[in-house]
Parts: structure tokens; C-alpha cells; sequence
């Protein structure tokens, strides 16, 4: 506990100065009704505000609410509450999520985009997301918006099967004191944030959290020795200067798995820090300039070892013509990556700078006054292939004031990165090699949706969708086989979601998923295991989930989620049950108990045995105290 008392002595300080000029926050979105929250205003979508309900996407908001509710201690754990993501726990620390597909453990699926207030937190090495470094304070989360679909045209290559913004809350929105205390079977740790006013015009809030994950076990009852102590501080602070806005946020973190056997431990570290003006001027146009330094490092024996640094810089213009919203912007993005060998992987070079440039343009055109078309182009260079274009269309049409009928066409890439060009098995080259020739991976994707409100106390969405891939990622038969392109075909389904306000204190929501794969190996491929290395989906996923307020500050939450059998290598189906009760014994203190997968002792939900880890069956009794 010497780290949780030092993190708390720390925040400690700042929290008396704090709790004398507390700010009364404004509502959240708990206090919204399913019609207000309709019109939540959104930004991924168009990368400006627009309302939920009218938004030509599939998107799916997991509002801050939401997070409390469940009872979850971590991002990872958060983006379940999405219906329209692929979450699957790989051990203790390590999460394989991804939307629509091409799901794979390690970080490796490399087609989503992830964002944390405007930074992209995918690596560069691989172009995949490593979950154990990405953490943030819960507490201090506004809103996840989760598009399923493709964003390329706006937010970039990557951007292919889905993005995920993470929305933190302003400063303002978190004045005083809030300590979290969790102490579970698998995990236990503590938060803490202090926050209030800084000069005339700005407001700060600064937290540290700590976190021990304890070691899964496999099927045998063995010790995975995968368990994770990770401490994390962060701060940000808003000033409103005349008629703009500035914010300024950091982070830093480290972390260490426990000792893997004859092999050390992975050690992870990072820090960042951001920087964002905004200004709105008079007619409604709006400017906005982010920049922001990123350096993670990753201390692996067994994989390889990357220490990457990334600087990024981005602007972007909206200016309102007649029935015409005119959004266009660029971007720099630079990064020096230093990949050391591990066991099995090396890279050549082993240190590399590369950098990537963007221009983007995208304009909303009324046709009428419920039709409107949006034309976008974004131009995107990067080192390996050179500039690949990324257009989209979408049409939103309001059959009325709560249904939206919209269709959508967008190109998108997945450009290459250093482990398709320069990967080596092992560090010698002499099993597989990166390829030379390697290009970006394609997709078309065609998609149509209906979003609706029938009723004041009933809402649902649903997205039918085609991906037209080509150039997918395959290798060839070893030995001295490289990275190639030689892999096509089509992915398709329907993902929806629901919800139904039955009583003014209960609440039902759920969702479900749907994933065919129809690819193959183009003639001439060598590939010796073809399309299942490219990803391990279920063909559907559901879940259902019951928010209820009882008498005396007291509330009841349940989930039932079911995830289908996973192809190859085999993870059986699985069906979990989740409660949480929580009791707000007084103003300010609440005492919280959170079950999970409550129906079988432990389960896998990715890998292969017998060495998976299993994910078992756990309890966490959670303190929150806020001043």
C-alpha cells in the first residue's frame, strides 16, 4: 500500500484550498431523459457538434453514468459496455478489442483508431493499440463515442473497421475532492482527484492512481504470471482567454507485468502532454489547434522492444455557408521509433523516423430541408506508400424529428507500418521478413442505418454493413517468407442497439452483432494459413443490461452478455453475468459491491489452450468519498 498512501498524501495537499471553492457541476448525463440524451451533442462523427440523434453513423455513446454503473475499473473493461465492440480479456492486464473484425491479441488488431481527447494512442510500430498502457481516470471520463464503421476521411488511415474518442471532462465540470478505494480478488487499487478554480479564468484538477492486477490462471488451475502493478499521474487545466479556449493535460505512467519465468518481466512507461486552443468568431465560424508529445517504451524480452516518441500537430477550420457547413484542416505527425530485438522479433533498421501529412476537406450540403449530403476527401502521405486518398459520402435523411434513415460510402485504408515492411523471425530474418513491396490494405465499405425514437420511452439504431477488402495482409511458407499483400474478399453483418425506459427509475438496454468473413488468398499466394491469422471473431455477440434505482440512495445493475464460439485457434462460447449493488450511505460516500462473470468459476475468451489464461469469476467492494 506504499504506493496508493504516497499518490494520496500527494493530491492531499492540493484538496484543502480546493474544498472551499467548490463550483456546482452541471447535470450529467444520468439525469438525462432517453429523448435529452438523443440530443447530446457529439463530435466524432463530423468533427464538430452535432446532435446524437442526427448524426449519419453508426455510433454508439457509453456516457460517463454508464461507466459508474458497471462497476469497471478500467478502459478496456469500459469499451464493453459498447454493443457495437469486439472486447475479449487475453490475461490479467492485456485486452484484444477491436469493431467489425480482425480481432487479435497483442495489440495486433490493427484496424481501429483510438483517441484520448484528440491523441492517437495507436503505435506506430505495428498500428495497434497495447491496452496495459492506456489508462486514464474513470471518474474524469464525459463520454466514449464509439463509431463502428470507417473514419478515414476525418480522423485518417486507421481509421478503417472504427474509432474510439475518449471525451475526458473539462476542469470546470470536476471541482473538489474524489478518492475511489477498490479492493477485489483479482485487483485492488485506489484514484484520487482534486481539482478547482486557477486565476480568474481557468480551472486545474490533477489525479494519480494505482493499480496491482493479481495473475490469472489457466484451465489446469496453473499460475499465468501475468499479474500488473501500474501507477499513473495526470493533470489538466482549461482558461478561457478572451474568445477562445486553452487546455493543457499530461500523463505519466509506469507499469510492470510479474516475473514470466527464466524470461524479466514487461515494464512499461509513458508520458504526454497536450496543448489545444479554441476559438468561435462571429457568424459561427470556429478554429481549432492541437498539438501534443507522446512517449511510450516497453521493456519486452520475449517480443521486441520499442521506445517510440511522437510529435503531432493539427488544425482544423469550420466556416458556415449558405445551407452549406464547411469543415477543412491538416495535420502533421512525426515519430523516431528505436525497436530493439526481443526473443523472437527484431526490426531492420532498428531505428527509424518517419512522418505522415494530411489535408482534409468535408462539406455538409442541405438538399432540403430534412436531406443532407456530406462530401469529404482527406489526402494522407506517409513514407512507405506515399499519399493515399480517402473520400466518403454520406446522406442523412430525417423522416421526422426522431428518425433518421441515412446511407454511407467511404474508402479506407490501413497503411502499412514497420512491422509489415521491417518486422524479422527471428531477429536473424531467417524464418519471415517484412515485405519491401508491402501496400496499404483497402477497404470499400458501403452501410445503411435507421435511427429512431418512436416513442419518448423507446429508442434503437441499426446499421447493415459491406466491407470490399483487398490487399490484406498474408505471408508466405517459410522459411525466408515475407510480409505480402494476397489476401481479398467481403465482411459483413448488422450491429443494433436499443433502449427502453420502463419505469421512471429503471431502465433496459442491450445490443447485438453480426459478423460473416468471406475472404480468401488471391492465385499465386504461398500463405499456409490464409485469412485466420488476419483475426479471431465470434459470428455474434449480444448483450442485455438493467439500470435500476431502489429506495434510500440505493441502486441495482445488472448485465448479461453472450459472446459466440471463436473459430481458430478454438475458444468455446461463453455467456457472463454481471450485478453491481451500490448504496449512498451519505451525501459525498458511497459503498459499492460489483460481481463479474458470475456463472462459471472462469472461462476463455481468446488464445489457445492449454496456455490461455482463464478469466475467472470475481468480486469488488469499491469507496467512493467526493468533497
Amino acid at each position: 500500500m506504499n504506493h496508493i498512501n504516497l499518490l494520496a498524501a500527494a493530491l492531499l495537499t492540493l484538496a484543502p484550498p480546493v474544498v472551499h471553492a467548490l463550483n456546482t457541476p452541471p447535470p450529467s448525463l444520468a439525469d438525462l431523459s432517453l429523448e435529452e440524451l438523443a440530443n447530446v451533442e457529439i463530435t466524432s462523427v463530423s468533427r464538430r457538434p452535432e446532435r446524437l440523434s442526427q448524426a449519419p453513423a453508426s455510433i454508439y455513446v457509453i456516457t460517463a453514468e454508464a461507466i459508474h454503473r458497471a462497476g469497471v475499473t478500467s478502459l478496456p473493461e469500459a469499451l464493453r459496455l459498447a454493443p457495437n465492440l469486439q472486447v475479449a480479456r487475453v490475461n490479467a492486464s492485456q485486452y484484444a478489442v477491436s469493431a467489425r473484425g480482425f480481432n487479435n491479441a497483442n495489440g495486433l488488431g490493427n484496424k481501429l483508431l483510438v483517441l484520448i481527447d484528440g491523441r492517437t494512442v495507436y503505435s506506430s510500430a505495428f498500428s495497434g493499440v497495447f491496452w496495459d498502457q492506456q489508462d486514464l481516470m474513470l471518474e474524469d471520463v464525459e463520454r466514449i463515442e464509439v463509431i463502428s464503421g470507417p473514419g478515414a476521411t476525418l480522423w485518417g488511415a486507421n481509421a478503417v473497421n472504427g474509432v474510439i474518442n475518449v471525451i475526458t471532462k473539462t476542469a470546470a465540470d470536476t471541482p473538489g475532492f474524489v478518492a475511489i478505494l477498490d479492493a477485489g480478488n483479482d485487483e485492488r487499487g485506489a484514484s484520487f482527484r482534486a481539482g478547482g478554480p486557477l486565476g480568474d479564468n481557468g480551472h486545474f484538477r490533477a489525479y494519480a492512481k494505482t493499480v496491482k492486477l493479481n495473475n490469472t490462471e489457466t484451465a489446469r488451475g496453473s499460475q499465468v504470471t501475468d499479474g500488473m502493478e501500474r501507477n499513473q499521474i495526470g493533470f489538466r487545466s482549461d482558461w478561457t482567454l478572451g474568445p477562445g479556449e486553452l487546455t493543457l493535460q499530461g500523463d505519466a505512467y509506469t507499469g510492470q507485468t510479474e516475473q514470466r519465468l527464466q524470461f524479466t518481466p514487461i515494464a512499461v512507461s509513458g508520458s504526454n502532454l497536450l496543448g489545444r486552443w479554441t476559438q468561435k468568431f462571429d457568424g459561427g465560424a470556429n478554429l481549432s489547434v492541437q498539438t501534443y508529445y507522446d512517449h511510450t517504451q516497453r521493456d519486452d524480452a520475449v517480443l521486441y522492444r520499442p521506445e517510440i516518441s511522437v510529435f503531432d500537430f493539427e488544425f482544423q477550420h469550420g466556416m458556415p455557408l449558405p445551407s452549406q457547413k464547411l469543415l477543412w484542416g491538416g495535420g502533421y505527425r512525426e515519430s523516431h521509433d528505436d525497436l530493439r530485438s526481443g526473443l523472437f522479433f527484431g526490426f531492420v533498421p532498428q531505428s527509424e523516423s518517419m512522418s505522415w501529412k494530411n489535408l482534409f476537406v468535408q462539406d455538409e450540403i442541405a438538399l432540403a430541408k430534412t436531406v443532407a449530403l456530406t462530401l469529404g476527401m482527406k489526402l494522407e502521405h506517409n513514407d512507405f506508400t506515399g499519399t493515399e486518398k480517402l473520400p466518403s459520402i454520406r446522406l442523412g435523411w430525417s423522416l421526422s424529428d426522431n428518425q433518421l434513415l441515412w446511407g454511407a460510402f467511404s474508402r479506407a485504408v490501413r497503411a502499412p507500418a514497420r512491422l509489415d515492411r521491417d518486422i524479422r523471425l527471428p531477429p536473424s530474418g531467417a524464418i519471415i521478413a517484412g515485405g519491401p513491396n508491402f501496400v496499404s490494405e483497402v477497404a470499400n465499405v458501403y452501410e445503411l442505418g435507421y435511427r429512431t425514437q418512436p416513442v419518448a420511452s423507446f429508442t434503437y439504431s441499426a446499421t447493415a454493413f459491406l466491407h470490399d477488402w483487398d490487399n490484406l495482409r498474408s505471408g508466405q511458407r517459410p522459411p525466408h517468407a515475407q510480409v505480402q499483400n494476397m489476401i481479398e474478399g467481403r465482411t459483413y453483418g448488422v450491429e443494433g442497439w436499443a433502449a427502453w425506459q420502463v419505469t421512471s427509475a429503471w431502465r433496459l438496454s442491450g445490443g447485438a452483432t453480426t459478423l460473416r468473413k468471406d475472404l480468401h488468398l488471391k492465385p499465386g499466394s504461398t500463405d499456409p494459413a490464409g485469412p485466420k491469422n488476419l483475426g479471431n471473431d465470434p459470428d455474434d455477440q449480444w448483450q442485455l443490461r438493467s439500470a435500476l434505482n431502489l429506495p434510500y440512495r440505493q441502486k441495482l445493475d445488472a448485465a448479461v452478455r453472450h459472446v459466440a464460439a471463436l473459430p481458430d485457434p478454438g475458444v468455446p462460447a461463453y455467456t457472463a453475468f454481471d450485478l453491481r449493488y451500490a448504496w449512498q450511505v451519505i451525501e459525498g460516500v458511497e459503498l459499492s459491491l460489483t460481481g463479474q462473470n458470475l456463472l462459471d468459476s472462469k472461462h476463455p475468451e481468446f488464445n489457445a489452450a492449454p496456455g490461455r489464461s482463464e478469466i475467472g469469476r470475481s468480486g469488488l467492494l469499491q469507496l467512493r468519498l467526493s468533497l
